[in-house]
């Protein structure tokens, strides 16, 4: 039987990435909702291998910037030169210009360099001088951030967390991966044996066809349910926005595609209602410092409709 595209890319990107095959699901997830990744770890566990495998797989065109303090703007959005033969000011395309890019240690970057790819992951579009130029389409965010406490860093502001699809973490690999991905580095780079299995455009087409899942009435009130029950919940002192609703919206249809279904199903919510938002609530300072989970808690609250 002949493998799904998001089969196919997930085989293409499981030969850099050892044994994180839950975390790679789920950020192909978010790529076929049309959505942006956060991914929250210590240094060298392979974020920035995850992201260019993604990118070699899809066929995209893929940038990267490590973010610091003097990273400006305009390196990212671009910037306009004088040009002395025609005798006018010409556009230098930025860093953002580009299918899959990859925000290294985004929390390092000023709120200012900040703001200048939030208009881009929002809005699709880089403004220089007065004037807005898209980005390339299909566009992606992938950002990481250091956990906090970290040297130079700081937690990024809840209105940037929320543009964010999911927030993921590779974590460590179990003894027995570190040891297959030891064996695949004496063999050569494991990212030159990742074959591309599609396009920019095949990525287009696979993200429309997610956009035509159904979600009936009964899943719908699902969702928002367990959206709401985020705001009312005694440990929250900030519950999910409405572009939480969106985004878990997004990656249930998402997660129905890559099952092969044309219709979302309670348990494709569930499934991802965690990584969606997690990251977009704020807890108490007694859920804070007890541990809490009150994600979790919803999730066992809240009733899953019967599906007739």
């Amino acid at each position: 039987m002949e493998k799904t595209l998001a089969a196919q890319v997930l085989c293409e990107v499981r030969k850099a990435v050892v044994g994180k095959d839950e975390v790679l699901a789920k950020a192909l997830l978010a790529i076929l909702a049309g959505g942006h990744i956060l991914l929250e770890d210590i240094p060298g566990v392979g974020k920035t291998t995850m992201a260019l495998a993604f990118s070699k797989a899809l066929g995209l065109q893929y940038r990267r910037v490590q973010f610091t303090p003097d990273v400006m703007p305009s390196d990212l959005t671009g910037f306009s030169i004088w040009n002395k033969e025609t005798g006018g000011m010409e556009y230098q395309p930025g860093a953002l210009l580009c299918n899959l890019f990859l925000a290294d240690e985004l929390n390092r970057a000023t709120s200012r360099t900040q703001s200048a790819l939030l208009e881009a992951m929002e809005e699709g579009q880089v403004t220089v001088d007065g004037v807005s130029r898209r980005v390339p389409s299909p566009f992606l965010v992938v950002a990481t951030q250091n956990p906090a406490g970290a040297s130079g860093t700081q937690l990024l502001p809840d209105s940037q967390l929320d543009r964010f699809m999911v927030r993921l973490s590779l974590g460590y690999p179990g003894a027995a991966e570190e040891v297959v991905m030891l064996r695949r580095k004496q063999e050569g780079n494991p990212l030159e044996t990742v074959v591309q299995v599609t396009d920019a455009a095949g990525l287009e087409a696979e993200r429309r066809a997610v956009e035509r899942v159904y979600l009936s009435d009964e899943v719908a009130q699902y969702v928002v349910d367990l959206v709401v029950a985020t705001r009312n919940h005694p440990l929250v002192a900030q519950g999910g926005s409405p572009r939480a609703t969106l985004a878990v919206a997004a990656m249930s249809r998402a997660a129905a595609h890559v099952q092969g279904r044309d219709y979302v199903v309670p348990g494709d919510v569930k499934a991802v209602f965690r990584d969606t938002v997690d990251h977009r609530i704020l807890l108490t300072g007694r859920g804070a410092s007890g541990g809490a989970d009150p994600v979790g808690e919803i999730l066992s609250a809240v009733k899953p409709p019967r599906l007739g």
